[in-house]
C-alpha cells in the first residue's frame, strides 16, 4: 500500500484496468504523448500503445460521438474532456445518444463509456476552466454522475465506472488532484456507484457534501468539535445520480439538523434535490430549517476573486452555528 495523490491513484486505476481488459480504450486531447493536461494518463501510451491510447483532434463532440459508437459495439472507451467547461460542446452526443441508446434499442445496445472531466475552482484557472455544473449531467436520465473526494475512492470509483454497463460522467475535482495523499491498496479495489458513505460520525448535526468541498466541510466539523463540542456527522455523496438518499435521510433522523455544502451555484443546484428528499423522508425529525452553503448564482469569478466565491470552513461554521442555535 502506497501513499498517492488523486492523479497517481487515477493513473493506477487505468493501468490495472487496461492490463486486465483489452476492451478499455483511453481517448482525448493530449492524453497520449503528453499524458493529459494534469498527467492523469501519463505513461499509458508507452505501456499500452497508440491503438488503445488515442490522441484526438480538438473536437469534443467528435470524441464523445466516437466513444458512443465504440461502446455500442463492444469496447469500453474512457474519453477525457480537458476541463469540464469544454464538455458542453459534446452535450448533444451525451444527451441524445449515450444516455438514450439502451432505451432506444430496447436493450440491444448498451453504452459502457466514461466521460472524465476535471471540474471546479480553486486552482486560479481561466474562464471555462472552473465551472461546477454537475447538475447538468445528474439531471439526465440514463447517465450516472460520479464525483470522488480523495485518492483512494477516486481509484475505486473509476474502476467501477469503467466496468459499468451504462454511461458514467466522472467529474474529478482538480483542486484535489495533488492536494494530499492517501493510502491506496496495491490490489484493485472498487466502490459501488450509487452509494454514499459516512466519513465522520456524529449526533448533533448532519453535513452533506462531495468532491472538493469535503475538505472544508471536514475542517469545519473538526473546528466545531474543538470549539463547541459539537459532534457533526459528515456524509460524502460520491455519486449524484443515482443519489443514495437512504444514508443522509437516516442520518438526519438521528441528528435532527442538516446542511448541504457544494460549490455549484445555489439555485436549482444539487442541494435543492438533497433538501427535497430530506423534506420528503425526514421532515418530522427536523428540529430546524435545513441550511445551504454554496457558490453564488453567478459565473465563477476569475482567480483574483475566486476565493470569495468558493465555500470555505469559516462560512460552513457560521451556517452550522446558526443551525445549532435555532430553537
Amino acid at each position: 500500500m502506497a501513499k498517492m495523490t488523486m492523479v497517481q491513484a487515477l493513473n493506477l486505476a487505468f493501468k490495472q484496468t487496461m492490463a486486465k481488459d483489452p476492451r478499455v480504450i483511453v481517448m482525448g486531447e493530449d492524453v497520449g504523448l503528453d499524458g493529459g493536461v494534469f498527467r492523469v494518463t501519463d505513461g499509458l501510451i508507452q505501456e499500452f500503445g497508440e491503438d488503445r491510447v488515442l490522441d484526438t483532434p480538438l473536437a469534443e463532440a467528435g470524441i464523445v460521438g466516437m466513444a458512443v459508437g465504440m461502446a455500442a459495439y463492444g469496447l469500453r472507451p474512457v474519453c477525457e474532456m480537458q476541463f469540464s467547461g469544454f464538455s458542453y460542446q459534446a452535450f448533444h452526443q451525451v444527451e441524445n445518444h449515450a444516455a438514450r441508446l439502451r432505451l432506444r434499442s430496447q436493450g440491444r445496445f448498451h453504452v459502457p463509456m466514461v466521460l472524465r472531466a476535471p471540474y471546479g475552482g480553486g486552482v486560479r484557472a481561466l474562464e471555462h476552466h472552473s465551472e461546477s455544473r454537475e447538475v447538468f449531467w445528474a439531471h439526465i436520465p440514463g447517465l450516472k454522475m460520479v464525483i470522488p473526494s480523495g485518492p483512494r475512492v477516486a481509484r475505486a470509483l473509476l474502476v467501477s465506472a469503467i466496468q459499468d454497463p451504462d454511461p458514467v460522467i466522472f467529474y474529478e475535482p482538480k483542486a484535489l488532484y495533488r492536494a494530499f495523499r492517501e493510502d491506496v491498496p496495491d490490489e484493485e479495489e472498487v466502490f459501488p456507484i450509487g452509494k454514499s458513505q459516512i466519513v465522520r460520525e456524529g449526533t448533533d448535526l448532519t453535513m452533506i457534501s462531495y468532491g472538493a468541498m469535503m475538505r472544508p466541510t471536514l475542517e469545519a466539523a473538526e473546528a466545531l468539535k474543538e470549539k463547541k463540542g459539537v459532534q457533526a456527522e459528515v456524509i460524502d455523496l460520491l455519486t449524484l445520480s443515482p443519489l443514495d438518499d437512504a444514508l443522509f435521510t437516516a442520518s438526519v433522523k438521528k441528528t435532527g439538523r442538516a446542511m448541504v455544502v457544494h460549490e455549484a451555484p445555489m439555485s436549482y443546484g444539487p442541494g435543492a434535490e438533497i433538501i427535497s428528499r430530506l423534506v420528503e423522508k425526514s421532515f418530522y425529525y427536523l428540529e430546524a430549517p435545513i441550511e445551504r452553503v454554496t457558490g453564488a448564482d453567478i459565473t465563477i469569478p476569475l482567480f483574483s476573486r475566486e476565493s470569495s466565491y468558493l465555500p470555505n470552513a469559516a462560512r460552513i461554521i457560521r451556517k452550522a452555528e446558526k443551525l445549532l442555535s435555532a430553537p
